[in-house]
């Protein structure tokens, strides 16, 4: 029977995509995921990472790994919320797929309700299994994680290059705070990789103003 985990990385941050993998694998593979010592890759450090992706390529029966970029979002979050978003995105693997079970890593506390909401939006009828933190109790979903986190991080380097240091793109870090604070205050606007809808944007841009009409 063919597995498929899913999980997403970059739900928090104002800066850069949301990553949604879709992880296939046999059953009978499984234990080699385990054998390799996948988790949740918020335990793992970078290099653990992509020396275990590399191995998660070769395990895998399919991949499916899709970003949803920052202005995907803006635009997204005018008609709908992020978790909808993302539902219909994991059902879209889902269906591509069409696995015997499914293990997701639920975006709501009740995981009954969010079980229901992904099997009402796919066409398919496989198994679901909806825990939170299945990224830590599932190496399906584990291995989802990985590969989802390895994808943005090369996407944030990527980003890196062109808009320069941003720190880790979280609202909670000072180093992305002040580059936004500055860009603004530089370019009287914020580049396509920034979510405009997030408060901390609205915050940002409007002490920005406020400030720039007291100094004149």
């Amino acid at each position: 029977m063919k597995v498929l985990g899913i999980d997403e990385s970059g739900k928090g941050p104002v800066i850069g995509p949301l990553v949604i993998c879709g992880y296939l694998v046999d059953s009978d593979d499984v234990p080699n995921l385990r054998k390799l010592g996948v988790k949740d890759s918020k335990l793992l450090t970078r290099k653990q990472r992509e020396r275990i992706a590399g191995e998660l390529e070769r395990i895998a029966a399919d991949i499916a790994v899709l970003q949803v970029s920052a202005a995907e979002i803006d635009r997204m979050r005018t008609e709908t919320n992020l978790n909808k978003l993302e539902i219909r995105r994991m059902a879209g693997i889902i269906d591509a797929f069409g696995p015997g079970k499914v293990i997701i890593d639920a975006l709501e506390a009740n995981e009954t309700k969010f079980g229901r909401k992904v099997s009402d939006s796919i066409s398919c009828s496989p198994e679901i299994v909806a825990k939170n933190f299945a990224d830590r109790d599932f190496p399906e979903v584990s291995a989802a994680s990985i590969i989802a986190k390895v994808t943005r991080d090369r996407e944030i380097d990527r980003l890196k290059e062109v808009y320069g240091d941003f720190g880790s793109g979280y609202p909670s870090d000072p180093a992305t705070i002040g580059f936004l604070k500055d860009w603004i205050k530089a370019n009287k606007g914020l580049p396509d990789m920034v979510r405009k809808s997030w408060l901390t944007v609205k915050w940002i841009t409007a002490e920005v103003e406020q400030t720039s009409l007291r100094a004149f």
